[in-house]
């Protein structure tokens, strides 16, 4: 059968509607057709889509400036991201590390690498959070020298020290709850770490 395109059914009235907004505003566009019948419903996927999209809008998540790692935590970002080089630093290190320490120190020493690779990955989540986009880290390469083995305990420990303290300032400098909850478990992270070093330390002066 033959479609009968004078069928109000078949017109896009919506693309009339537009037009006769512009020619005569104040007149009923289409005497005798009610607005429903004028105005197609939309398919149900595309209903439930719109449903879906009303939902999200309402989440905590996707609100223009949340309570956590929002605009107060952006104000950290050149700070996030030097922390991020630095952990990935620190992970080189103690890897090279553990390849030259006595045997009983390598295994804690490989842990404590896989710690700073992990505080990296948190960071890098954060920085996600904030941001919405990816941190590319800058890609390392060379060979680390370690040096002597107590000289490089004693260094190591002054470093993971000033990170607890470090991470500590930087968790009293932010107003945003969660990003401060953030930087004081890695300060305390960096802390246990130095203590570990110094328990090291005493075994290797004492042997």
């Amino acid at each position: 059968m033959a479609e009968n395109l004078h069928s109000p059914e078949v017109y896009d009235f919506r693309r009339y509607d537009r037009v006769w907004q512009r020619v005569a505003p104040d007149l009923e566009p289409y005497p005798g057709v009610s607005t429903a019948a004028a105005m197609p419903a939309p398919p149900p996927q595309a209903a439930s889509a719109a449903s879906m999209a009303r939902q999200e809008s309402q989440l905590p998540g996707a609100a223009q400036d949340p309570c956590c790692m929002g605009s107060a935590a952006s104000e950290m970002l050149e700070v996030l991201t030097g922390y991020i080089e630095e952990e990935l630093a620190d992970r080189r290190y103690f890897l090279a590390m553990s390849r030259q320490a006595p045997s009983w120190a390598r295994q804690r020493l490989r842990d404590i690498a896989a710690d700073e690779g992990a505080h990296a990955r948190r960071l890098m989540a954060a920085y996600y959070l904030i941001t919405g986009q990816c941190y590319r880290p800058a890609i390392a390469s060379g060979s680390i020298t370690i040096g002597r083995w107590c000289p490089a305990l004693r260094e190591r420990y002054h470093m993971e020290a000033c990170n607890g303290l470090n991470y500590a300032r930087s968790a009293d400098g932010t107003t945003d709850p969660c990003l401060s909850k953030l930087l004081n478990e890695l300060s305390a992270d960096e802390y246990r770490h130095a203590e570990e070093l110094m328990a090291m330390l005493e075994r290797a002066i004492q042997g």
